[in-house]
């Protein structure tokens, strides 16, 4: 039977090529064949919805995560802040920033540049600064 490592190894792959769709496919064949799903599969998992620019499943996927108590890092949020971000959704943005700052996540140089850069591409420089 396939483990965590295979199947993280196959989503990541998927997502590298572009296919956001299987990615969530191979969750799916996670959860039915009682393998645990991860923070590394999620994040891997929302960083291919966030190179296709499927901030929304990005976003639910998120919320998988809390509902089924996967532990969510820096690189899972950074992938969704980065997801809103490519679709100039920097409301979304400033909010997972906001939830990681409340879930005493710690945040990178990657964190900010997403949200200056989300801001930026909403013409909301001030939310910036503040």
């Amino acid at each position: 039977t396939l483990d965590t490592i295979s199947f993280n190894a196959a989503i990541s792959a998927c997502g590298k090529a572009g296919r956001w769709d299987t990615t969530l496919q191979f969750l799916c064949l996670m959860q039915l064949s009682t393998t645990k799903l991860d923070t590394i599969t999620f994040s891997a998992a929302i960083s291919a919805c966030e190179k296709a620019r499927e901030w929304q499943k990005s976003l639910q996927l998120l919320c998988v995560m809390d509902q089924i108590k996967v532990a969510l890092d820096k690189v899972t949020f950074n992938a969704a802040i980065s997801a809103c971000e490519k679709c100039s959704k920097w409301e979304k943005a400033l909010e997972l920033f906001c939830v990681m700052v409340q879930n005493r996540v710690e945040s990178n140089a990657i964190t900010f540049n997403a949200e200056i850069s989300a801001c930026g591409k909403g013409c909301e420089w001030q939310e910036v600064v503040e």
